[in-house]
């Protein structure tokens, strides 16, 4: 047992719960248009017989805060991206011009902005379990080195400690993303 591989991995766990949960925010709609907020969608493409992102599929653009534009690579491909946009769970719906998809963002009600933030913060709480799962986990492995001889009391508290303190760093990380992200949803 390796105590410096099981902090990295630690580490690594936690970014990773971190990054995870920045991902699921920004595609939260927030009451301006942003192309973060359609670019990760799947979209089954039949002529293809695969799932795709949409980024991949098309160019994203936002030529006005209230209005994101889709232009697909393939036009055959329009159907299927405006079918994966009304089926996800944005509530949004676009239209079809030529071979462009126009996607009008409507403006949220307070009431859906606190929807929103809720949301947010129940994704919040997710990643935070990840973090201190990754942290219990370490934990453990750091306890069964000491206790196979791998490494000493003194290293185990210390190498707990500093487990304890990135998990705090990780978690204050999180929060001070959904602060950010709340206040965007709120800004009207």
């Amino acid at each position: 047992m390796d105590p410096e591989m099981t902090m990295m991995e630690a580490e690594d766990a936690m970014t990773k719960a971190v990054e995870y949960a920045i991902h699921e925010f920004a595609a939260v709609r927030t009451g301006k248009a942003s192309p973060a907020l359609v670019e990760n969608l799947d979209v089954h493409v039949h002529s293809y017989g695969s799932h795709m992102k949409l980024k991949q599929l098309a160019m994203i653009s936002t030529p006005d805060p209230r209005l994101i534009r889709i232009e697909p690579f393939d036009p055959g491909t329009l159907q299927d991206i405006d079918r994966a946009i009304r089926e996800s769970r944005l509530g949004l719906n676009g239209s079809i011009e030529g071979k462009v998809i126009r996607l009008p963002i409507p403006v949220l009600s307070q009431e859906r902005r606190e929807q929103m933030v809720k949301s947010i913060k129940q994704m919040a709480e997710e990643s935070r379990v990840r973090v201190r799962a990754a942290r219990r986990d370490a934990i453990e492995a750091l306890k069964r080195g000491e206790k196979d001889g791998a490494i000493t009391e003194d290293d185990l508290h210390r190498l707990e400690k500093e487990v304890q303190t990135l998990t705090d760093k990780k978690v204050a990380d999180i929060d001070h993303h959904v602060a950010a992200k709340e206040k965007e949803i709120l800004t009207v």
